[in-house]
């Protein structure tokens, strides 16, 4: 009876093992779909992202115009560039020279080219966020030669956080340039020197085109 009893069990034992079998190959195909799944949704994840960051870093390579800060800061409205998180102040005086660069704020509509988030001193010259946070700062400058110009450099310096240097070539075509940073702010008056390497009395700044701008990227 013993011996009958044991080749019962291995009958069974071999009639379930094609049964484990398969549910063991259905678990490991199943297992394997669903890693290829996950892996090609985070492929096309990292990929969005890769494409969303490049499409951030090139908008940032163009700073923002006075016309274009113009039109933006007049709709309070927009996610991004609100009225009180941005500022810009355009240059009040055209003579290059070593000295505190003076500023003005703007005038369109209803408003100014100050938001709430900022305080000018007019006679400082200098901009002073009251938030703290990571601010996007950018400088343009367009000048012009009156005269028979010669070569030289014009650097403009925002407080500690943002140098532009441009290089003036002798003659009399325009030169326009930009530039821009990414910085951290804590209660801090930004005052804007400019120095001059040479003689550039034939230079002269556009008030028009040339100006510092501001806004607030995170708290």
């Amino acid at each position: 009876m013993g011996q009958q009893a044991k080749d019962v069990d291995v009958e069974a034992l071999q009639e379930r093992s094609p049964q484990r079998g398969r549910c063991l190959d259905n678990f490991l195909v199943m297992s394997i779909s669903f890693l290829f799944v996950a892996t090609t949704a985070l492929a096309v994840g990292g990929a969005m992202v890769v494409m969303e960051l490049r499409a951030n870093m090139k908008s940032l390579g163009s700073p923002p115009s006075v016309e274009t800060h113009q039109k933006l800061t007049g709709d309070a409205s927009s996610p991004v560039y609100k009225m009180e998180k941005f500022a810009y102040i355009r240059a009040k005086n055209s003579k290059l020279e070593n000295s505190t660069m003076q500023w003005a704020n703007i005038s369109h509509g209803a408003g100014t080219s100050l938001g709430s988030n900022f305080v000018f001193d007019s006679v400082q010259h200098s901009l002073k966020p009251v938030q703290d946070g990571t601010y996007f700062m950018y400088v343009e400058l367009n000048l012009t030669c009156t005269s028979r110009c010669n070569a030289g450099v014009l650097t403009v310096k925002v407080g500690d956080e943002l140098t532009c240097k441009v290089e003036l070539p002798a003659g009399i075509l325009p030169v326009s340039r930009k530039c821009w940073t990414v910085t951290r702010l804590r209660n801090q008056r930004l005052l804007t020197q400019m120095t001059v390497q040479k003689d550039l009395e034939d230079w002269k700044l556009e008030l028009g085109g040339s100006g510092f701008g501001i806004f607030l990227i995170d708290p």
